[in-house]
């Protein structure tokens, strides 16, 4: 079955940063091994040049060499996606099999990969590959599409495998859609111990999950949007929020399962949002001090905002919708909104809502009264620095997108920056303040952190604009408050 790439097609957390393209606008290359893979990346001019590749066959060790060259970064054993951006990889024809082979981003950007079964990766045994993931992503990984993809292992740790998809060590805006995830011992996992909570903004939407101990996902940090995914036979729990990680879960179907939602094997705390889901023959086991089920009254303990539209089919038909469109060479078809499978369209799907669930809730935290602007927030891919902070508080809360963490200085007044490697154009931002420090700031100045020069004064947070300046920095400097000021988010917009 011929697939093509949904240009424009893709959805949840990876729309945001910049959106994610992959390859389009660059040229189209075949590949049946993976040395020949390797070699159509290592052949562009650069390595950010973009690339479409269609793969077609069956990838494996024994046709996967490393393959040099100053726009690539490969290894033999594995689908080195390493040190790059701008990349596509298509299964076509009659499919696409990685073969006890792995694929492994890192330290990359701007990547999709789709209509591919990846399978039977191992880390321990023979042959081994990509330390057991099927799919895994680390080192500073941005924007990655993953959809209609059949992940799948031949039985747990025991057996030689670990995760089918697993993010850490600063893995963004990565999106998991209509895929299928089955008969292993781990899911995957965001994020690889409790002090790796760096990672965030994954989604993961209308995947089937079928005979897996644990981990569809682990969350460790940061926030993850799981809706509309299918659990059969989640034998000892299933998504597993701790660290402080945050999940928002609405419209799933569970079935015939273990402690679907909580924090386990951990003291660690994890948070969720619940709404929609159907709880088909699940078991909930006891609390105690290192597993704390959800269930069986299964409440919501945080609220997550999540920033892009989505429609939700009713859960009640997730199964059969999922069942329909889920996986490889099943010819790309998404849900339109309403359980039933279409065929894409080269654009986003994007149906009026139904009573299926909400599009885009306004945030529910951090208590803004600015709308959301259009455009891509800036500060989302910089830094941040400032004056003396409050303890507890930091200056990247600032940028991380969350509304419920915060900086303070450390009295009433003081300066936040955000801040990037090369000079930026910038002409609006928006300072929100955190729930329950509405209306503290007073004066403030709108600085080029690089230059000191003053592009704005006025009083009060919100949105504000100024003649476009490019800097590496731009600073919000408060300069009278009527409490100590909580600034939840500082945007930064181009236009």
């Amino acid at each position: 079955m011929r697939a093509n790439a949904a240009t424009g097609g893709v959805t949840g957390f990876a729309t945001q940063n910049g959106g994610t393209t992959g390859g389009a606008g660059g040229a189209t290359v075949t590949a049946s091994t993976g040395t020949a893979i390797h070699a159509a990346l290592c052949n562009r001019a650069s390595s950010s040049t973009p690339i479409i590749i269609q793969v077609s066959g069956t990838i494996n060790h024994g046709n996967t060499a490393k393959v040099s060259g100053d726009s690539c970064n490969t290894a033999a054993g594995v689908i080195e996606l390493k040190d790059i951006s701008n990349v596509t990889i298509i299964g076509t024809g009659s499919g696409a099999v990685f073969d006890q082979l792995g694929i492994h981003i890192r330290n990359s950007s701007n990547i999709i990969i789709q209509n591919v079964t990846v399978r039977n990766v191992k880390k321990s045994g023979s042959p081994t590959s990509n330390g057991g993931d099927a799919i895994g992503m680390e080192s500073t990984v941005r924007n990655v599409w993953v959809d209609h993809v059949t992940l799948e292992a031949s039985g747990g740790e025991d057996e030689g495998y670990d995760g089918l998809f697993d993010m850490k060590d600063d893995v963004k805006y990565v999106t998991l859609s209509y895929s299928i995830l089955r008969n292993s011992g781990r899911g995957g996992l965001i994020g690889s111990s409790e002090s790796d909570t760096g990672n965030n903004y994954i989604t993961f939407h209308h995947n089937a999950y079928s005979n897996i101990d644990s981990r569809t996902p682990l969350l460790r940090g940061g926030i993850a949007h799981i809706y509309n995914n299918s659990y059969t036979n989640l034998a000892e729990s299933g998504i597993n929020s701790r660290a402080g990680g945050r999940a928002r879960v609405d419209s799933n179907y569970f079935k015939d399962s273990t402690d679907v939602l909580g924090t386990f094997y951990t003291t660690e705390a994890g948070f969720w949002q619940v709404s929609g889901n159907i709880f088909d023959n699940v078991t909930w086991s006891a609390a105690s001090g290192d597993h704390r089920p959800a269930g069986p009254d299964v409440t919501s303990n945080t609220t997550v905002s999540i920033p892009y539209a989505y429609t939700l089919d009713g859960a009640s038909c997730v199964p059969n919708v999922v069942a329909q469109t889920a996986g490889a060479n099943k010819g790309l078809q998404v849900s339109n909104g309403t359980c039933v499978p279409t065929s894409p369209t080269g654009g986003p799907v994007t149906p009026p809502p139904t009573t299926g669930g909400p599009v885009t809730p306004p945030p529910t935290t951090g208590g803004p009264v600015t709308p959301p602007p259009a455009g891509t927030n800036l500060s989302l891919a910089g830094g941040a620095d400032g004056s003396s902070k409050a303890g507890g508080t930091s200056y990247g809360n600032v940028k991380d997108g969350d509304p419920a963490t915060y900086w303070s200085p450390s009295g009433t007044t003081g300066s936040i920056s955000v801040k990037w490697p090369s000079a930026t154009s910038v002409s609006r931002i928006t300072i929100r303040e955190a729930s329950g420090a509405t209306g503290l700031i007073g004066a403030y100045r709108v600085l080029n952190g690089d230059t000191g020069a003053v592009l704005k004064t006025g009083s009060g947070a919100g949105a504000i604009t100024f003649s476009a300046t490019s800097a590496k920095k731009i600073t919000f400097e408060i300069i009278s408050a009527s409490g100590t000021p909580r600034v939840a988010e500082f945007e930064t917009y181009a236009s």
